[in-house]
């Protein structure tokens, strides 16, 4: 008998920073997360003063209408949880039966959200070529590390595989097919990357994922059926809420759908187990041709 090979699709609801600096409202998604039947929430987290220069730090926000500053450093203090924060998130979350996890944007944040020991941590497509927060993860968490490849190289992702490959932890790696654009259009999304992905480097990670900033949700279904089985959407409140992610997440009702149609995709990847199945004998009976 043919087997399926298809694991139950894992979806993420990445919050990062659309809680806008305020916990309440970031245990409101955590809420509407669950509601949404969703097991994973993820959050971002950053040391702004060791990620920024002090140019751009002190630099205004490149689009001053989405700002919570008077420059782009401020701006993002303004949305940045500290460690203690994201350890209540991470309690909030695995009270309510769900997974929490955060990306990590420097070696300052990457030690600090290890401390939480979390099931998994990303590594955003902004800094997967930063080998101090790679060494940092391979060498002081035992975890799977998931990392995104937008805006990446050829010769950049080789680089990063080989030098998990050289310590033996290349198989807790989780690969996700990336376009960083917010929003991406669709002819951009480039899906067929989780093909390339997959037959490159199926038999040295522990498997793959995507990472959509489209708008909709009908081509994460495809990015399933291609072998992404971890999903990762960002997610809002509202989509008018002042921000720059916000226009790219999706609302409860898309998540909600989005839920519902890739658990209703994994069930229908199946092969029939007999030549009449058990609901079509009926209509063979009354329909089928007599020869």
């Amino acid at each position: 008998m043919m087997t399926n090979n298809y694991k139950a699709p894992n979806i993420i609801a990445e919050i990062g920073c659309n809680h806008k600096g305020d916990l309440k409202i970031a245990k409101k998604l955590i809420d509407t997360a669950k509601e949404c039947n969703v097991k994973f929430v993820k959050f971002q987290k950053r040391n702004n003063r060791e990620l920024l220069s002090s140019k751009q730090y002190n630099s205004p926000h490149p689009n001053p209408s989405n700002s919570y500053g008077n420059t782009y450093g401020e701006h993002r203090e303004y949305l940045e949880f500290n460690l203690d924060q994201h350890n209540e998130l991470k309690e909030y979350a695995s009270k309510i039966g769900l997974t929490y996890c955060s990306s990590v944007w420097d070696v300052t944040s990457a030690k600090e959200i290890i401390s939480l020991n979390p099931e998994f941590i990303k590594v955003p497509s902004a800094c997967n070529n930063n080998f101090n927060i790679l060494k940092i993860l391979n060498d002081n968490y035992k975890g799977d590390i998931h990392i995104s490849f937008g805006m990446t190289t050829k010769s950049e992702e080789n680089k990063i595989i080989n030098y998990f490959k050289k310590s033996n932890s290349s198989n807790r790696l989780v690969l996700y097919s990336c376009t960083s654009a917010y929003p991406v259009y669709f002819s951009d999304v480039c899906m067929l990357e989780i093909n390339r992905l997959k037959e490159k480097y199926s038999s040295v990670v522990k498997t793959f994922g995507f990472s959509g900033h489209h708008l909709g949700i009908a081509i994460d279904i495809a990015a399933y059926t291609l072998g992404a089985n971890w999903i990762e959407r960002h997610f809002t409140l509202d989509r008018t809420w002042k921000g720059t992610d916000h226009s790219a997440s999706l609302e409860p009702t898309g998540l909600r759908k989005l839920v519902r149609d890739l658990n209703a995709t994994h069930k229908s990847l199946t092969y029939k187990n007999d030549d009449i199945l058990d609901v079509e004998k009926e209509q063979r009976n009354k329909l089928k041709y007599k020869l």
